[in-house]
């Protein structure tokens, strides 16, 4: 999941903060932009990184209201067949095999896929699609994860909160003044 909240913040969304933000356009852009974030990413290309960016691109509707549930769940089944997430258990042959959700021999585009795919779709199906979020401040794209216990979160972050509350403020206020 948190690979997910990751790739779509890093390579997919325009606003950021109340600011504007462009997302990196280029493999060379993508891979840097991958390489300072995921510290297990020196395996990547620069064609990896493109590939990863399309993935982002498909899974940022998921996040929030934006494709609606139902919506979200056909994204994602078309996801999971065209990057052939199945469950399996596969490793190294010194270690003791993992439940994986992508065949061994598929490439790291296809594996990521399928995993973070599988993720959001276990979140969906067991109904917690709630969880799954998109920042509530204006002019910020961001999305997360939502771990709170009552399922209440409405901002990527403390920054976003704090913008959107003193917008509201400032608001209440203007109206009241004559």
């Amino acid at each position: 999941m948190e690979l997910a909240v990751l790739l779509v913040n890093c390579l997919a969304v325009t606003t950021a903060h109340g600011r504007a933000v462009s997302p990196p356009q280029s493999g060379a852009e993508r891979l840097a932009a991958l390489t300072a974030r995921l510290p297990a990413s020196a395996a990547l290309t620069g064609a990896d990184a493109d590939g990863l960016a399309e993935v982002a691109a498909e899974l940022r509707p998921v996040f929030g209201a934006d494709a609606g549930i139902h919506g979200a769940a056909t994204r994602l089944n078309d996801l999971l067949i065209r990057h052939r997430a199945v469950p399996n258990l596969h490793g190294h042959p010194d270690q003791p095999p993992v439940l994986a959700f992508h065949p061994a021999d598929a490439t790291l585009v296809d594996a990521w896929a399928a995993d973070m795919g599988t993720a959001l779709a276990m979140v969906i199906g067991v109904g917690q699609s709630a969880r799954l979020g998109a920042c509530r401040a204006g002019t910020c794209s961001l999305v997360f994860f939502d771990t709170t216990r009552n399922a209440s979160r409405r901002f990527c972050d403390l920054s976003c909160q704090n913008r959107a509350k003193a917008s509201a403020y400032r608001a209440r206020r203007a109206g009241r003044t004559p």
